[in-house]
């Protein structure tokens, strides 16, 4: 049961979440790719994902090798600080990539939500170790949620197989890691709280 815990947790790493909840967002929901060519789309995705995940995860191993951090997965809450700054400067500089393109208002709120997201989880984790993980399933959840109410191009039904993987992953971080269940549901919570307020009042800077 562990290793497939382990498995899951990091398939379903916070850092892939931006980028994931873009790609489904574009491909469930027309009103954000109707007028996007699918090669343009793809190189949307491809920038995010560097901006998001290539560049956060580069800083988290030079933190690492420079020893400023036990390991990659960043056990200590204390460590999480500096990493989580650096990553929400990559958010903001793929959001000012992304103000260039011709995009529906509901994109850049998606990404401005995931912004607002990992800033709470950086501020709550200098008192207290909440779960990214699920911050970052939260905010996919939210996501689609409000796209769903938006534009209703999302069926409800199509939502049921991510809420269940969201059960899974809250499980398996439980099994895997020493976080308590309240720090596993605070985090679905700030995820999906973030992303579904921010899409649902068009939130863009």
């Amino acid at each position: 049961m562990r290793p497939l815990a382990h498995a899951l947790s990091i398939l379903l790493h916070p850092l892939l979440m931006p980028v994931l909840t873009l790609g489904l967002a574009f491909t469930l929901d027309p009103h954000l790719s109707y007028f996007i060519e699918p090669s343009s789309q793809l190189v949307i995705l491809a920038m995010v994902g560097m901006m998001t995940v290539v560049f956060p995860l580069l800083s988290i191993a030079l933190l690492w090798r420079s020893g400023l951090v036990s390991g990659v997965t960043l056990p200590l809450r204390e460590e999480r600080t500096a990493p989580y700054v650096m990553t929400l400067f990559y958010h903001g500089m793929a959001y000012y990539l992304l103000r260039r393109s011709e995009l529906d208002p509901a994109t850049f709120s998606l990404v401005i939500g995931g912004m607002v997201a990992l800033l709470a989880t950086l501020l709550i984790n200098l008192r207290w170790k909440i779960s990214a993980h699920m911050v970052g399933i939260g905010g996919l959840l939210g996501a689609l949620s409000s796209l769903l109410v938006q534009h209703g191009t999302i069926a409800p039904l199509e939502l049921a197989p991510f809420i269940l993987v969201a059960g899974a992953l809250g499980t398996a971080r439980l099994l895997v890691s020493d976080h308590s269940p309240a720090q596993i549901y605070a985090g679905g919570a700030v995820g999906f709280l973030s992303t579904f307020v921010c899409i649902m009042r068009q939130v863009i800077v």
